[in-house]
């Protein structure tokens, strides 16, 4: 478990330095990735996914509570029983793999805030520099947005824990694609969370890192990308432990 511990918090750390990173590279001023694009985004956000399965190859990959619930919620109704070799499925794994990625998730927003500190000083709005770090709604609707995260959370989890059945050795090449597509088609109403840590480690460096005109972290949406990621985790669990043979 320790190994699987440490696994979790470099992957994911290096999911969210990749994914901030590329987010920061568009919209923060005097980037030479400024105004790349939505699709640049959604394309640095899947490269980001691959560097963070790559290298937490012992832990299973997992660098999303939402697909670790959704493990869980499988192993309920199918035959999965434990997350990774010799880690069974339990409360306090789960709970372990969770604290893991929360930490990451910080970690990895720092190393962003880091190298992108000289882009971060410059004026911008401070809803901007939130941007970088977590998500925000396009039209606010706090019934709707946690819909639409439920909807593409589960489009994640479902097809991951669907594709760990599938002969097919496509991998971590597979994920990322996945990742892209979800944010090229789900992503535009809440800027696609589908990962509690990925979205409140951030935000919780956003609101600890001395950021030049920062603003507010925008803690009374903040609930949206965690609680909607993990029940449609929890749908996609069970989902796929009942119908994915």
């Amino acid at each position: 478990m320790t190994d699987a511990f440490w696994s979790e918090v470099v992957g994911t750390g290096m999911l969210v330095l990749l994914g901030t990173g590329v987010v920061a590279n568009v919209i923060l001023p005097k980037n030479k990735g400024f105004d790349g694009g939505w699709l640049l985004i959604n394309i640095g956000w899947g490269f980001a996914v691959m560097a963070g399965v790559l290298v937490s190859f012992k832990s299973g990959a997992y660098l999303n509570p939402a697909v670790v619930i959704g493990k869980w919620a499988s192993s309920e109704t199918g035959d999965a029983t434990e997350f990774t070799k010799g880690i069974p499925i339990t409360a306090a794994n789960g709970f372990w793999y969770v604290t893991a990625e929360m930490l990451g998730a910080a970690i990895g927003a720092l190393l962003c805030f880091i190298a992108y500190k000289k882009h971060f000083d410059e004026e911008a709005p401070g809803a901007t520099k939130l941007a970088v770090f977590s998500t925000g709604p396009a039209i606010r609707s706090y019934f709707w947005n946690f819909l639409t995260e439920v909807i593409g959370t589960f489009v994640l989890v479902f097809v991951v824990l669907a594709f760990s059945k599938n002969p097919a050795d496509l991998g971590v090449l597979f994920v990322s694609f996945l990742v892209v597509g979800i944010g090229a088609s789900l992503g535009g109403p809440t800027g696609y969370a589908i990962n509690p840590a990925r979205d409140l480690g951030p935000r919780i460096a956003h609101a600890l890192l001395p950021i030049r005109g920062k603003g507010s972290s925008d803690w009374s949406y903040s609930w949206v990308p965690i609680f909607g990621p993990l029940v449609g985790g929890v749908i996609a669990g069970l989902f796929a432990g009942t119908y994915v043979v």
